[in-house]
């Protein structure tokens, strides 16, 4: 029990927890402020910190922000590490295996981000280096390895005795926190299945029979197909909020980007003018409360958090009625159908078309709270969205001059069309599905390095990063987080090595390397 009370911090961790703490704004700053930036959710719109670096452009290299998905990373694991390698777990298997599932997404989530890492000795629990680095491409077999078990444990749940079900229901609804506190082992295998099935989809350029073969049996055996399945956490729940609220409301952390901005205004999208506030104060001719306006990627912005001294802060804020109670997902239903889209778009069997799973993935798309009357308002607004044909156009107008206007790349519509050719739906799809996921840059990021969708404006100064980056190139990876002596001896003497496995033109430790699933060749 007390190993088990233990890992609670470890999940509260994989959202942004701290300290034993529900999600909250300083460790969830941390872990997702630079993904925000490179998915082009977000600006952040002053360059200074009092309690960081400074982060004096969207690309600069700054040890306290690349590091620090991997320190919230660090809560997961040594909180779950300790009970998987405990001599005891193994007489409560079902337990085991949904740690293991847990430590598993977390572990990816990392991959996905910096490539290489010390995957094994972190499972085993190893406190003293070396932490030898893994290929990325090792880490995916070892969890395809793991999820195999996990599942085969889980659907053997059904065969034990009726007495040991109880129990370990009674187990699961004390100790985990990410599902519904009635959650029944069947919610388990849903989230294994939708973890291979993202994690299939991932790999499609560098293993595309391997990853029919895994999506569709991922998809047979069941994944998140309601909302009830959906995993994360519910402010609602424990009277909390978003922690992007605080970030953006108070501390005017995170601004609009202007390509999302953008990406909204031509496609007509609901949260065009609900998901942000207008502008806060006056910006050059633009008088206060007048327009959705976002930032330009890679502009340096002002001094200081308040906008009697830096105009910066008055750009569009977040909506504190749309992100104070929406949930923090793990796991968002919506995401899943959009994976569904692009596995029978490829020819795979999902279970249905294309269109039925594109169109249910808009439907469900809502960033609110499944349980508030908001979300059933923005559900029928977004039945009516679906319907749009083309594109708007639009052209992004930078109020205070600092950058050109700039037109619309985005020149979809919505509405599915059969007619259309398989690199327009698959814009499609991931265009809905990168505005569905919001605010996930960690899964955002990704799909716009494996896709190149959404289209988004090029990224401003590139060349404040490492230098590895040309004008209009996203940065393909955060480079390794680590500043200790042993890591960094560790990472010339198997970290490298293991980029240059998955990837034979490595630049090395760079932001312009990419990860093993990240390929420059085309989507079909």
């Amino acid at each position: 029990e007390q190993y088990f009370a233990a890992t609670m911090t470890g999940q509260k961790g994989m959202r942004g927890g701290k300290n034993g703490n529900y999600p909250g704004e300083h460790a969830y700053q941390r872990q997702y402020t630079l993904a925000d930036v490179y998915a082009e959710y977000a600006v952040v719109p002053h360059y200074d910190f009092a309690y960081a670096k400074y982060l004096d452009y969207s690309y600069s290299v700054v040890d306290d922000w690349y590091g620090g998905p991997n320190g919230e990373y660090g809560i997961t694991r040594t909180s779950m590490a300790p009970l998987l390698n405990h001599e005891s777990i193994d007489a409560i298997p079902e337990m085991k295996a949904i740690y293991l599932l847990m430590f598993d997404y977390s572990s990816i989530e990392i991959a996905d981000l910096y490539g290489p890492m010390p995957f094994t000795a972190f499972l085993n629990n190893k406190d003293q280096p070396p932490f030898p680095f893994e290929a990325q491409s090792d880490v995916y077999k070892k969890v395809f390895t793991h999820l195999e078990r996990i599942l085969a444990c889980l659907h053997h749940f059904t065969e034990q005795p009726e007495w040991y079900q109880k129990k370990v229901l009674d187990l699961m609804h004390s100790n985990l926190l990410i599902v519904d506190k009635n959650a029944t082992v069947d919610t388990w295998i849903r989230f294994a299945n939708s973890l291979k099935l993202r994690m299939a989809i991932h790999m499609v350029k560098v293993e595309p029979a391997l990853a029919k073969q895994y999506a569709e049996a991922a998809v047979a055996d069941g994944v998140i197909e309601s909302l009830a399945d959906q995993v994360g956490f519910y402010p609602s729940q424990y009277s909390g909020s978003h922690p992007l609220y605080t970030i953006s409301e108070t501390w005017n952390d995170e601004r609009l980007n202007a390509s999302f901005e953008s990406i909204l205004m031509s496609l007509k999208h609901p949260y065009a003018n609900a998901l942000y506030e207008k502008n806060g104060g006056q910006l050059g001719d633009l008088a206060a409360s007048k327009k959705t306006v976002g930032i330009r990627s890679g502009v340096r912005t002002g001094a200081g958090q308040s906008a009697s001294s830096n105009p910066f802060i008055n750009y569009s804020r977040l909506r504190p009625t749309m992100i104070q109670k929406a949930p923090l997902y793990i796991f968002k239903w919506s995401e899943i159908d959009f994976l569904r889209a692009e596995g029978a778009l490829r020819g795979w069997n999902m279970g249905g078309t294309a269109q039925f799973f594109y169109e249910r993935g808009i439907d469900n798309s809502s960033c609110l709270d499944p349980g508030s009357s908001a979300h059933t308002g923005l559900a029928k607004q977004l039945a009516n969205y679906k319907n749009l044909a083309s594109a708007v156009d639009y052209t992004y107008v930078d109020p205070l001059g600092k950058t050109e206007s700039m037109p619309s790349v985005t020149k979809i519509g919505v509405k599915w069309n059969e007619a259309d050719d398989k690199e327009t739906k698959l814009e499609k799809i991931i265009t809905q599905k990168y505005i569905a996921i919001f605010p996930n840059s960690f899964e955002a990021w990704g799909e716009m390095r494996r896709t190149g969708y959404p289209k988004t404006f090029p990224v401003l100064n590139p060349n404040q990063g490492d230098g590895s980056l040309k004008y209009g190139e996203l940065v393909r990876r955060m480079i390794f987080p680590y500043s200790d002596d042993a890591s960094i001896v560790e990472i010339q003497k198997t970290g490298l090595p293991a980029l240059s496995k998955d990837n034979p033109q490595s630049l090395g430790d760079k932001q312009g390397t990419r990860v093993w699933w990240d390929r420059p060749t085309g989507n079909f």
